[in-house]
């Protein structure tokens, strides 16, 4: 009997949602090829391929894996365009939603908020700091807000620490109890794009392809825009 070959994958938490649900659909039909998946922000995974951290394969922003492929960490042609992400923001079911419909109005309702909640790694807090400082608003907003190394920023609206949080729709979605009130308006929009490719020195690099080509099937799409992401053609 030949023994289980496992997949290591260093993957981004913006897909973790969805992912979860395809992981069960690949451990059935692969149950020799198990996954051993690490989930961490984009910038995390970074630092753990600088350190001399390996997977078999990576899931990070698009611009992230234009740098791995830049400094042949990553194999250029198993590279694999997999979904957009909107950065958005959320609040309790029960609160008084306000207009976000603009830039203007997003300022009043940022500086209105008793707590926004943010994550300092992840990249859409790393963009949402950057707003705010093109917004002009960076102080009034950090003056009050809750923010967090790393993680699901709407688990803070639960526990009371804040009213609105801001962090990418499929991961506000990945807490339960709480009301996704829309994308950033135009104007301060943000779309982030999510690549997979395989490492160059992967110790199952045939498994690792084959798991990549499995998140372009008509089921991975499905699952992906389950949790508010876009398929990318």
């Amino acid at each position: 009997m030949t023994s289980a070959l496992p997949i290591r994958l260093f993957n981004v938490l913006a897909i973790r949602a969805p992912f979860v649900e395809l992981q069960a659909e690949w451990e059935r039909q692969h149950p020799d090829k198990p996954l051993l998946i690490d989930w961490n922000p984009t910038t995390v995974i970074e630092e753990k391929v600088a350190r001399g951290e390996r997977a078999d394969a990576t899931i990070v922003t698009a611009p992230a894996m234009d740098k791995l492929i830049a400094d042949g960490r990553i194999v250029p042609a198993s590279r694999v365009e997999l979904v957009d992400s909107q950065v958005g923001l959320a609040m309790l079911p029960d609160a008084r939603v306000p207009d976000i419909s603009s830039v203007e109005a997003l300022k009043t309702a940022l500086l209105n908020a008793r707590s926004v909640g943010y994550s300092l790694a992840g990249a859409s807090g790393l963009y949402f700091q950057t707003l705010l400082k093109t917004l002009g608003i960076e102080q009034q907003v950090n003056a009050k807000a809750t923010t967090i190394p790393e993680g699901f920023t709407a688990s803070l609206l639960l526990e009371g620490k804040a009213d609105i949080a801001v962090q990418q729709i499929s991961e506000l979605l990945m807490v339960k109890g709480i009301r996704v009130i829309g994308p950033l308006p135009a104007g301060a929009e943000k779309v982030l794009s999510f690549s997979g490719g395989v490492f160059t020195d992967a110790a199952n690099p045939e498994g690792a392809a084959l798991l990549l080509n499995s998140l372009r099937t008509g089921a991975a799409r499905k699952a992906f825009e389950g949790f508010g992401l876009q398929w990318r053609n």
